[in-house]
């Protein structure tokens, strides 16, 4: 195995503080892209994938955002290459093709669409098994690797991977994951096996659905005393305690007013014992 590579995490940690995701949006996506932006959000994560997202509309967002002033290095774009089994009817490669051929005409289509030469972070949206890794995963992963050679992509990452997904993925990596994007089920332990598997691994973990995977959480009596305590709301006495335990949080609010409230969470702090109050407050609901 070689020489896995450098860890880009200075720009990572600078930029990822909180990212904004684009699924779902269909065609408000632009204007609330540029809404996202213009509240102060630096990150943004989409995917080729037309059944749940609009891909070309980010970009449109972006050109306009562009034109106000805008510079494309002050953003973080993040996107994926979803595997067939995961798309709809429209598919952004010929699905016929060889493993490689699909990774470069779907990243080449989002170089598109995002009107931009590089990715900050582009992922394997999920893997083709439902347990373990297939052929189908490690040639896709080569393909990944292979464009981060180039230096068109910054750093390489999957999403919707279990734990033992990612020791696999590790183990037979040239390069191994930077980044792990995961919904986040409180249930679970907030996916404490794989953050845990990532911290140790300096493997950076992006959470999605922390609010609406965790409504018995965010309804939970105990949550609204820290929020009043805090003087802060439950969904960001949540997004705080992510961040206390290691995750980057993504939201996917339409509303403006939530969007601002979300970046607001940098300014107060948790006690220790809140943040493992609230850790192991799902695992028992």
């Amino acid at each position: 195995m070689e020489m896995w590579a450098a860890r880009p995490h200075l720009i990572l940690e600078v930029t990822l503080q909180f990212i904004y995701g684009t699924a779902w949006k269909k065609e408000a996506t632009t204007e609330l892209v540029k809404l996202a932006v213009s509240a102060g959000f630096k990150a943004i994560d989409t995917a080729n994938q037309l059944k749940h997202y609009s891909e070309s509309l980010v970009g449109d967002a972006l050109l306009q955002l562009y034109q106000e002033g805008v510079q494309r290095e002050q953003l973080f774009l993040q996107t994926k290459f979803t595997p067939v089994n995961s798309q709809g009817d429209n598919i952004p490669y010929d699905p016929t093709a060889d493993f490689a051929t699909q990774v470069r005409t779907s990243f080449q289509s989002s170089l598109t669409h995002l009107h931009t030469d590089y990715i900050d972070s582009y992922l394997l949206h999920g893997p083709y098994l439902a347990r373990g890794l297939g052929s189908a995963d490690l040639a896709v992963w080569k393909a990944i690797e292979d464009l981060y050679d180039t230096g068109k992509v910054k750093s390489i990452g999957v999403s919707n991977f279990n734990i033992e997904q990612m020791i696999l993925l590790t183990h037979e990596a040239r390069i191994k994951p930077m980044t792990v994007q995961n919904r986040c089920y409180a249930r679970y332990g907030w996916d404490k096996e794989v953050r845990i598997f990532c911290k140790d691994n300096d493997i950076i973990y992006q959470g999605f659905s922390l609010l609406t995977a965790n409504l018995e959480v965010l309804q939970h009596h105990r949550l609204h005393e820290i929020a009043a305590r805090v003087g802060k709301t439950p969904a960001q006495v949540i997004f705080r305690f992510c961040l206390h335990i290691g995750i980057v949080p993504l939201t996917g609010t339409n509303d403006e007013i939530h969007m601002q409230q979300d970046l607001e969470v940098y300014h107060f702090e948790l006690t220790a014992d809140e943040v493992l109050e609230i850790e192991r407050l799902g695992v028992h609901l």
